[in-house]
């Protein structure tokens, strides 16, 4: 893993290399702009971006599906942007707030703006890590059902260690008696947002989706979604006839209902800004090490931008070194505080 994520960090170098040699359009003659990389190499695109030689970037073009009611349903490859046709009417922001969007261009000169249901690259990270969940399954499974008499091994005591953990550190104690129903989610739940942190940690390609809200809210919907769902009779009196004064829950005055409800819309909105900051901030940090280099060197002096490497390197493995370790941290209290809320809307309490 540490040897995988040193790889990372020079290709990170050599990605910053390629900026500093080839500045945006918009940074032309002012060197390496530390913001625009670093917002680039986080931020959600159309395209998976690699490397550059020279002037050529070589990139990943994604599909684009847009649905425009004036000119219906559209699929292309993303590098059709780059390279349009004289009847070819969509577009794509380069900068300001709106960077990324897809517009349309109609013949009259007007803008519209279609339905986007194109495929990121953030989207290609979650299709990855789904696959990778599924892969590490099946395959224990066939190993625990071929060697069922034999000790396990290899990848297969690597997902058992991690399902018993899940079961018996997190489901059982904290969902209670009905610990079964929600044992297989929880599970597949710690396994993908461990992978997810850890391949956005080793692959220096965007592919941290933990880092991307979009994904943390997802998560935190169906943990939210699964709660309501769970919740019994003992559950919702709680929420809408809690035990307080009466003058507090009244019609008139129904004060503790509404901190009640808050409370319910509350707890998935922490889970979602927990992971989502604290993996943003590793990926941030790192990148912006990273970017120092060549801003001494740009702004400064090629010698100033070699010294600041042996610091900015050394500051750089240490993040990882912590985000490793923040990666099952995470991981875990997404899992536990999902245990928690599904144990307390279906326990009958005491």
């Amino acid at each position: 893993m540490i040897r995988a994520r040193l790889l990372s960090i020079l290709f990170l170098l050599l990605l910053a290399y390629q900026t500093n040699a080839s500045p945006s359009n918009n940074e032309q003659h002012e060197g390496f702009s530390t913001v625009d990389y670093v917002f680039d190499h986080i931020s959600d695109s159309h395209e998976w971006f690699f490397f550059s030689i020279g002037q050529k970037h070589i990139a990943l073009p994604l599909p684009i599906i847009v649905y425009s009611k004036h000119s219906g349903l559209n699929i292309f490859l993303s590098n059709k942007f780059h390279h349009p046709t004289d009847d070819f009417r969509f577009y794509i922001e380069a900068e300001g707030d709106n960077k990324g969007k897809i517009y349309e261009k109609l013949p009259d000169g007007t803008i519209s703006t279609p339905f986007d249901l194109s495929i990121t690259k953030t989207l290609v990270g979650v299709f990855l890590v789904a696959f990778l969940v599924l892969l590490l399954g099946l395959k224990s499974a066939k190993a625990a059902k071929i060697n069922y008499h034999k000790a396990p091994g290899g990848l297969q005591n690597i997902v058992e260690l991690l399902v018993i953990f899940v079961r018996d550190q997190i489901a059982i104690p904290f969902v209670g008696k009905n610990h079964k129903k929600y044992t297989p989610f929880l599970i597949t739940l710690f396994i993908f947002i461990l992978l997810a942190n850890l391949i956005g940690l080793v692959l220096p390609l965007g592919l941290g989706i933990t880092s991307n809200i979009a994904v943390t809210f997802a998560l935190a919907a169906i943990t939210f979604l699964i709660t309501v769902a769970s919740g019994n009779r003992h559950y919702w009196s709680h929420i809408f006839n809690p035990d307080a004064p009466w003058f507090m829950k009244t019609p008139v005055l129904p004060l503790m209902q509404i901190i009640e409800v808050m409370g319910v819309l509350i707890k998935p909105t922490i889970l979602m800004i927990r992971l989502f900051a604290n993996m943003l901030a590793g990926h941030m940090i790192v990148t912006v090490l990273v970017a120092l280099i060549f801003l001494f060197s740009a702004t400064i002096h090629p010698i100033a931008g070699a010294g600041v490497s042996v610091i900015s390197v050394f500051f750089s493995v240490f993040i990882v070194l912590l985000d490793i370790l923040v990666s099952f941290i995470q991981a875990y209290i997404f899992t536990l505080l999902s245990a928690m809320y599904f144990g307390s809307a279906s326990s009958n309490g005491h």
